[in-house]
């Protein structure tokens, strides 16, 4: 039998932005429990501004991200928004995420280099989260 398995470090186990994520999540469930389900992804948008804004929580919206493949520019993103030049929220209006959604985020995390992101939806049932960390 191998006894020697080696314990993550503090570091590893350490949820990173926990307060800020905290902000952000509960912004998603104060917009739900104001607004309730059924609005386009364009209003909840706007409302998660509008909590962020009165939050004094700085952000930037839409925020436009070059790809580039070495000197050669081969694409382009615009992320739903970029919180506290940390976090990379991306909202939906879905009744479950998918792989295509997660991998959207995660392709985001890769091409900025940020470290986190929260996939926020609204749904039927509620408000739903997803954190997703660049392992790179």
């Amino acid at each position: 039998m191998n006894t020697n398995i080696q314990k993550p470090s503090d570091s590893e186990n350490k949820v990173i932005y926990p307060e800020l994520s905290y902000n952000l999540v509960g912004a998603a469930f104060n917009i739900f429990n104001t607004a309730g389900y059924g609005m386009s992804e364009y209003f909840y948008q706007k409302a998660f501004a509008a909590e962020l804004e009165q939050n004094k929580i700085n952000f930037e919206k839409e925020k436009f991200v070059r790809v580039d493949y070495g000197n050669q520019n081969i694409g382009k993103f615009f992320l739903d928004f970029v919180v506290d030049n940390k976090i990379v929220v991306e909202l939906k209006v879905r009744p479950k995420i998918g792989y295509v959604h997660i991998k959207q985020v995660t392709n985001y995390l890769k091409s900025t280099g940020y470290k986190l992101a929260i996939l926020i939806y609204f749904t039927r049932d509620g408000v739903k989260y997803r954190r997703i960390i660049n392992a790179l």
